[in-house]
């Protein structure tokens, strides 16, 4: 019977690789998505993959709060006034097709510039929970206590981000220890609950990748939800 070949060991410390990450649009997962709603989900996942490739490259936090300001500021008239949006950015124009005068994406901007300000490991925690919360909601269109939250998601998110090995670590184990989301809570959204358990068992074997082995759980949850 064939086996996983060697784990391939990722968010150990140096700020990582924004792939290495588990996305709703892996076509494993966006199958479970439904078809109407595929082309936003793309949209609102590359929001979220270019506020954190931001981060990663930023050198100079200040030079990063510019940039994230310029993108809330974008988010807010998107809600407010699409039609105002300026021309010429083409993840820009994806989401004035999909999401305007939607509420709450600049949540992501908030919470991706709560990262990049944080000085205690304590408040990268919470603004790694504040990213995956705000996207998991944004991707359920269902906020409130029903929305579904993956803690494992998010703490890997925030542990791709360090650049020292013990802040990286310790985010690490704060994903593994998570208690795991109960699955009444992704009624409807069965692609989340991919994500949620497939970042689950990343944390749960220490950040290595055993590509094989996510490849089934993520074929046993598409089919069956658990």
């Amino acid at each position: 019977m064939p086996h996983d070949p060697p784990p391939t060991p990722v968010f150990t410390g140096v700020t990582g690789d924004v792939g290495s990450l588990p996305d709703i649009r892996d076509p494993r997962v966006m199958v479970a998505v439904p078809r109407d709603r595929r082309a936003a989900m793309a949209a609102l996942w590359a929001l979220a993959e270019r506020l954190t490739t931001l981060l990663i490259d930023a050198t100079e936090p200040l030079i990063g709060q510019i940039k994230l300001a310029w993108w809330r500021d974008m988010m807010t008239m998107l809600a407010s006034n699409p039609d105002a949006l300026p021309k010429g950015e083409p993840l820009l124009a994806e989401l004035q097709q999909h999401w305007a005068g939607c509420q709450g994406l600049d949540a992501l901007v908030d919470a991706a510039e709560a990262m990049l300000v944080a000085n205690e490991l304590a408040e990268r925690h919470d603004a790694a929970l504040a990213f995956g919360r705000a996207l998991f909601t944004l991707s359920a269109d269902r906020a409130g206590d029903g929305a579904p939250l993956s803690p494992p998601w998010a703490l890997l998110w925030g542990a791709m981000l360090q650049g020292e090995e013990n802040d990286a670590r310790a985010l690490l184990a704060a994903a593994k220890a998570a208690p795991k989301t109960p699955r009444a809570r992704f009624r409807g959204a069965r692609a989340l609950l991919m994500l949620d358990r497939w970042a689950a068992s990343i944390a749960a074997h220490d950040g290595a990748r055993r590509w094989r082995g996510e490849g089934l759980l993520l074929l046993r949850l598409g089919l069956f939800g658990r």
